[in-house]
This record gives structure tokens, sequence and C-alpha cells, in this order.
């Protein structure tokens, strides 16, 4: 055990360990795996718990006022048994609306994950730029603040798929899903204007970079796709500081609140994500 000299007495006094911190971050199902996949590299000193609210996949099915009311709820059961030191919403949707209440209602750290419009708006050469997101980020007054504030010079075309985190979430869980049905929900994201085409496509929805290699491989024309999870890891090491090191790497678990679905090949897909250790906390949604 290491021992530190206790300044003015001449003693020594045992040094413990410095405890990990505590990360959890939280979604309405898979998406938010690729930004924990950001985040864990940048804080390898951490101890993971991944959250997916499945009861209530997918939020976009929600009133706003429901949304608060679920995030809340759910979150209260979190911080009381995980006691996290900082809380990543990993969720665009959530994001843009519960990130005030939340911050309102427990004294702790909140990292959001909002539409990457600003740097789509310094990338793009064209001035066309699509944000693909869900139907509730499209609508929310936060994603228009967003444009008006930093893209008020770009064309800025708005694509709420209605299908496409499904997609994702089934791909990853293995299930079949045709070439036909991502190209369908991505085809708006193109435009073609005055000689001019789209150039830049901000992911705003965590789901979306899981099936990031094929959106490449469907797309009309190249287009740089934006995916904020770096950002967002950036974010959470600003506000833990340094990494401290520890002998291992820290501990990873992944909760569900539902767990209905939780086939073989999710379980492999979720263990490709260091998330071996797999829980169900109940919380059935209320309607």
């Amino acid at each position: 055990m290491q021992v530190d000299l206790l300044a003015g007495t001449g003693h020594r006094a045992p040094v413990l360990p410095q405890r990990r911190p505590v990360l959890l971050l939280f979604d309405s199902g898979l998406g938010g795996l690729t930004v924990l996949s950001e985040v864990a590299r940048a804080c390898p000193d951490a101890d993971m718990v991944y959250v997916a609210d499945d009861a209530a996949f997918p939020y976009g099915r929600l009133s706003e006022t429901a949304l608060v009311a679920r995030v809340l709820a759910v979150m209260e059961r979190l911080v009381a048994r995980y006691h996290p030191d900082l809380v990543v919403i990993a969720c665009n949707t959530a994001s843009t609306l519960v990130l005030p209440a939340l911050r309102a209602r427990f004294p702790i750290p909140f990292v959001g994950t909002v539409p990457a419009i600003k740097p789509a708006a310094e990338r793009t050469r064209s001035g066309l730029v699509s944000v693909l997101a869900t139907p509730g980020t499209v609508a929310r007054d936060y994603t228009r603040g967003l444009i008006e504030s930093y893209a008020s010079g770009c064309a800025v075309t708005l694509v709420g798929s209605t299908l496409l985190a499904g997609l994702a979430e089934a791909a990853l869980k293995g299930e079949s899903v045709p070439d036909e049905a991502i190209e369908a929900e991505i085809a708006p994201c193109f435009v073609s204007r005055d000689g001019r085409r789209t150039d830049v496509v901000t992911l705003a929805c965590t789901h979306y970079p899981l099936l990031l290699a094929r959106l490449r491989r469907l797309a009309p024309w190249p287009v740089e796709w934006i995916d904020p999870a770096a950002a967002v890891a950036r974010r959470v090491t600003q506000l833990l500081g340094p990494a401290r090191k520890h002998p291992d790497a820290g501990a990873a678990v992944a909760v569900f609140t539902a767990g209905a679905r939780l086939s073989g090949p999710a379980r492999i897909a979720l263990a490709g994500f260091g998330l071996a250790q797999v829980e169900i906390e109940p919380m059935p949604l209320k309607v």
C-alpha cells in the first residue's frame, strides 16, 4: 500500500486508492452504444452503466409531457441505485427536451447529445446540409434554434425518419434489414439545387451510426456523415478531469427496463461493446 507523509506530523498515513468514477449512459434503446464506445475509450478508468429504456422504446411515440415524466421517473430509480458521478443522455430526442428538467432535479452533471448542426455548417462547401433525425427531434424548437444560431447561411433539410432507429436496432440484433428499407429513409437527405448537392449529413439520432457503413454504401453520392459521439466524449472528459491510473479496466453493465427482446444475437452484440453483464430493472411504461 502506498503511504504519504502527513505534513508537519512526521507520521505516515495510508493513501487509499481513489474510487473509480461511475458513468451512466442512458438511451431509449441500443443507439447509445455508439456513444458508449467513444466515452469508454476516453475514460478507461470509469465504471460504465449503460441503460436502455426499452420498455418505452421508441421515445418518438410519446408526447412531450409523457417523455419528460418518463425520463425523470426512470432516472430517479437509476440514480438511487447506481450513484453515478455523471450521466450522458445518449439520445437526441430526450436531450432536446428533458435536459433542463434533469439538471433541475439532480445535483450531478448531465451531458446531452444534440444535433451536430454547428460542425455541419462549418464543414459544408455546397451550403446544403441535411439533419437526419427522429420526427421528435426534427419538431423540437431546440433543433430549430441551433439552425438559426449556427447554420443561418445554409439551406438545411430536416429529415424525420420514422423507421431508421428500429432498422438500426434490428440490424444490430442480427435481423435481416433490406437495403431498400434504409434507402427509403435516407433518400430525402440528398438534395440537388442550382448545380449544388448536399455534402454533409448530421446523424441526429444515436442509433443511426450503427448503420454508418451501409449509409455510406447506399448514399446516391458521397457525403460527410457527422456522428456527435466523439464530441460527447470530449465533454465528459472535460467535466471529469484527467483519467486516473488503475491496475485494471473499469467494469461495465447493461441495464434494460424490460428486456423482452434480448435475443442471443443481441447479447452477443452487447458483449462486442464490452457489455457482457446484462441486468433487468423492470420499469413498465405507464400509459
